[in-house]
């Protein structure tokens, strides 16, 4: 039997309880303690709200978990990622994941690899940006001994190194053009040419791609291959960016700050409501990838047994500017004050989100990092007019 606190919430203090006819061991209780941490955190936030406040009804989507750790959803749009990921089990299809850059698209990448029959071979990652044409087709391909100047020795290539298993092409619309062709016979024909041999040679292994860049685009432009982007993109997964699935932060934010206390050794450091305020107001243009990134700084600079507060976040995480802003200007006589320009910012940024969720309010109060209620009163404040034809799902 394990009891583990799980702190309070409006109602009192609560308490898990696992009760086993075995030992449980220490994987187990490694993911009992994890599910406490993030309830923990959620029952931190509901004493910091007012008793009336609405509450948040997420569910967490652990269905991949015992594919990949840590992979978790509590959102519509990753839950539909999720749904994607599990019908692609079983299936060899391309697949071509976009996202802005630290979505996750790798880890949906190795997720589609987990689930799959190749899961017991290798998953091997290239970042298409790092290299020019020439290193690019040697490291792709290989290379036979002496084919070029530099070439000492024979080199088999990502792509035999990857046999049996999977390699994820990242950033893929960085690939130079010249070795696209030979990537498109790859994939069509599961044949390669390393450089300086004259024979093909088969390879049997998956390749799935992810971009941050509109290849369409980069068609149009020239810059890449149109049959290659269509070869691709046989199934396509979008990751969307975290300032589209707020509601995630605090599960993420729990995640990352037990993984971090672990990896440097500090136990019981603790993140206030606070400071997940501000995480969930945040606009995350590094997306996950920042999030986990302050997380990790945030613990490294705690003392074992602290709680993680505003001032410890990073200047521009705690006192933020909104995108594409730059810095204010002196105000011309006359202009309004600024009481005004803040409740005029304020009424963009929520006629924004109600644009973007069509105008449920649902929807828009979770983007905002705010209740329903909360949202409610702001529409009124602002002069909203919330008898208009607004969906309130």
């Amino acid at each position: 039997m394990a009891v583990e606190p799980l702190g309070r919430d409006v109602d009192g203090a609560r308490y898990g309880l696992v009760a086993s006819p075995r030992p449980l061991g220490h994987p187990v209780m490694r993911r009992l303690r994890m599910i406490a941490a993030v309830a923990r955190q959620g029952f931190a936030l509901c004493a910091a709200r007012e008793r009336s406040a609405v509450p948040v009804d997420i569910a967490l989507d652990r269905s991949l978990e015992p594919l990949l750790p840590g992979f978790l959803s509590a959102s519509a749009a990753m839950t539909r990622v999720v749904e994607q990921i599990q019908r692609l089990q079983g299936n060899e299809l391309m697949v071509l994941i976009t996202g802005e850059s630290g979505t996750g698209k790798e880890l949906v990448a190795r997720a589609i690899h987990v689930g799959s029959h190749r899961s017991g071979a290798t998953f091997l990652p290239y970042n298409c940006t790092t290299t020019g044409r020439d290193l690019a087709d040697s490291q792709l391909f290989g290379h036979r001994r002496g084919s070029f100047t530099g070439a000492v020795a024979d080199q088999q290539g990502l792509i035999r190194t990857a046999a049996g298993g999977t390699l994820f092409l990242d950033e893929i619309g960085d690939l130079p053009l010249d070795v696209q062709p030979k990537l498109l016979r790859f994939l069509e024909q599961q044949e390669i040419m390393p450089i300086g041999d004259t024979r093909p040679q088969r390879v049997d292994v998956r390749v799935l791609a992810a971009t941050n860049a509109d290849l369409e685009q980069r068609v149009a432009e020239g810059k890449f291959r149109e049959d290659l982007y269509y070869r691709l993109s046989v199934i396509r997964i979008h990751v969307p960016p975290l300032r589209e699935r707020r509601e995630e932060i605090p599960h993420l934010s729990t995640y990352f700050l037990r993984e971090a206390c672990e990896r440097l050794a500090k136990p019981d450091i603790h993140l206030s409501s606070e400071a997940l305020d501000v995480f969930s107001q945040y606009w995350w243009p590094g997306n996950v990838r920042q999030l986990k990134n302050e997380i990790q700084r945030a613990v490294a600079l705690s003392a074992p047994g602290g709680t993680i507060e505003p001032p410890h976040l990073s200047p521009e995480i705690a006192s933020p500017r909104l995108p594409g802003a730059s810095a204010p200007s002196r105000p011309a006589r006359g202009d309004a004050n600024l009481a005004s320009a803040v409740e005029q910012v304020e009424r963009d940024m929520i006629q924004a989100a109600l644009d973007r969720a069509a105008g449920n309010i649902s929807e828009t109060a979770r983007a905002l990092g705010l209740t329903r209620r909360g949202l409610y009163l702001k529409l009124r404040r602002l002069g909203f007019d919330t008898r208009a034809e607004v969906d309130t799902r």
